[in-house]
């Protein structure tokens, strides 16, 4: 299942005469072929060019899932990142709704950091909020996935 632009290297292939062979020979094969195909000359290089036409999803996509983590973006946020993201929606439930406190549950990456590194940070959203703020691993999350609970 090629398909696109295909690269044939007969970078060695000086002869003229072997190169007209060697497409006239390529173009006969592919005239069997079902799919539309289209076969350039050689570069100056030795390089053959021709495109064919895909007909079926790539072998990657029918072999593989997409990422349940990044979903495909081939990236993930940083512990540094969520934590701020889990900041900025205390402050944002605390101006929608009235709460005695918060109980934050987020990946152990996480709510370490929020434990840690980020508890300067987390201490002052405490002060900024008027509330006290509990955090809580949550083993099964990945990296991205928190939840914060008004209690």
């Amino acid at each position: 299942n090629l398909g696109g632009i295909i690269i044939i290297d007969f970078i060695d292939m000086n002869n003229e005469d072997h190169r007209r062979r060697v497409l006239h020979s390529l173009e006969q094969a592919l005239s069997k072929d079902r799919v539309k195909t289209s076969v350039n000359g050689f570069s100056a290089l030795g390089l053959v060019e021709m495109t064919r036409k895909r007909t079926r999803e790539s072998i990657e996509h029918v072999l593989c899932n997409e990422c349940p983590t990044c979903h495909g973006r081939g990236t993930v946020k940083t512990v540094e990142t969520v934590c701020y993201e889990i900041m900025r929606e205390i402050v944002r439930v605390h101006h929608a709704y009235d709460s005695d406190r918060f109980l934050v549950y987020a990946s152990p990456a996480v709510a370490e950091a929020l434990k840690g590194e980020e508890s300067h940070s987390l201490a002052e959203v405490e002060i900024f909020v008027g509330k006290q703020v509990k955090v809580q691993i949550e083993p099964l999350y990945n990296q991205e996935q928190f939840d914060v609970v008004m209690m």
